[in-house]
């Protein structure tokens, strides 16, 4: 079997917050690139990438100038593309653009394999559980006013959620005074029983993080988030050490290097990976070897269409983050039940570009 054609298209979905009801920016959108890579057995894959922002026309090229050197290989010899990619890149990786291109390709790949092994991605990367926590993220931000808030919340525990995470670091005008309490009339909203986390999305400094981290204890938070610059490994572990709440990072993070780094600084007590920052489910999996040589859980970033795969493969997956920004592009998604994703059972990812979306916000050929 061979590639024989790799096709990528943007697409600009309206931004929307679907799981609250959360309030929208008027006209505000979100790109994505979405990736088809055939064979001459008639197998095709399927990848996405994003974070490109205003360079989203770059990503696609990157992703298309990666897809063409990968015509003509073995797509179930994974490594070995990955590394003539890597190899053929050198000079401009490995972080940014050109980790986020390789991460659709490789994610194309595993859906290959599934398909043609006939089995999901899950089971060839561990299949250690058939179905995993997740938690509603995106419904509780920084920006929604309180009101909007301390609804949602209970929206989200009638919808059989049993974890949440909500935003502090609050646009100015704020103070700690502000933030605290804001924590507290969530917690108070959703119940002592409802696993809280809390991202900060770099936005404090480490004297922010454990001052206000230690005034929030009381509400007993699952994790605090990306408290500081995702890479002040030395910042992140004075904040781990002097607070009782685990500490969770890593989205940030490009390659599995910085993970090397940051688990030997002891800066996290949960490592949080995202696939497309990562490189591909390739490098997720390394990094999620790393992490449980530390002894410590790996939780996911977006994407739970594809994360699910990878969170419920391996004995120290925590939970996935259920964020639907591309839901809207496939079919259908991992069906959700009692705050659990059930591990999908069709061959490779299980999904399917859903091909009216894509023709109505697509962007270009």
């Amino acid at each position: 079997m061979k590639i024989s054609q790799v096709h990528s298209q943007i697409v600009r979905l309206p931004v929307d917050e679907p799981l609250g009801g959360g309030p929208a920016p008027p006209g505000a959108t979100r790109d994505f690139v979405v990736l088809r890579v055939g064979t001459d057995q008639g197998v095709e894959g399927l990848g996405v990438t994003f974070f490109g922002g205003a360079l989203t026309g770059a990503l696609k090229a990157a992703v298309d100038a990666l897809g063409a050197l990968a015509v003509g290989q073995d797509p179930l010899r994974i490594e070995t593309i990955v590394d003539k990619l890597r190899a053929a890149a050198v000079s401009c990786g490995p972080g940014g653009i050109f980790t986020l291109a390789l991460s659709a390709i490789d994610i194309a790949l595993w859906d290959i394999k599934g398909k043609v092994l006939n089995l999901p991605v899950a089971r060839l990367a561990g299949g250690y559980r058939e179905r995993v926590p997740t938690y509603a993220s995106g419904a509780l931000m920084r920006t929604f006013p309180l009101e909007h808030v301390v609804k949602a919340g209970p929206r989200l525990v009638e919808k059989g959620f049993r974890q949440m995470k909500t935003q502090l670091a609050l646009p100015a005008p704020t103070n700690p005074g502000i933030e605290v309490e804001r924590m507290r009339l969530i917690r108070e909203a959703i119940g002592p029983e409802i696993d809280l986390m809390c991202d900060i999305n770099q936005r404090w400094d480490v004297r922010q993080a454990i001052s206000i981290g230690r005034r929030v204890e009381e509400h007993h938070l699952f994790w605090l988030e990306d408290v500081v610059a995702h890479d002040d490994y030395p910042g992140l572990a004075s904040v781990a050490a002097a607070l009782a709440t685990p500490i969770a990072a890593g989205e940030y993070v490009y390659g599995a290097v910085p993970f090397r780094h940051m688990l030997e600084a002891r800066s996290v007590d949960i490592v949080m990976i995202d696939w497309v920052r990562a490189g591909g489910i390739t490098q997720w999996l390394k990094i999620a070897g790393m992490a449980e040589a530390f002894n410590l859980p790996v939780v996911s970033h977006l994407l739970p269409e594809i994360h699910v795969h990878l969170v419920s493969a391996i004995p120290n997956g925590l939970t996935v983050e259920y964020m639907p920004w591309a839901s809207r592009l496939f079919v259908q998604g991992p069906a959700l039940e009692d705050g659990m994703l059930i591990v999908p059972e069709r061959p490779g990812l299980g999904l399917e570009f859903d091909h009216d979306v894509i023709k109505r916000f697509g962007v270009g050929g």
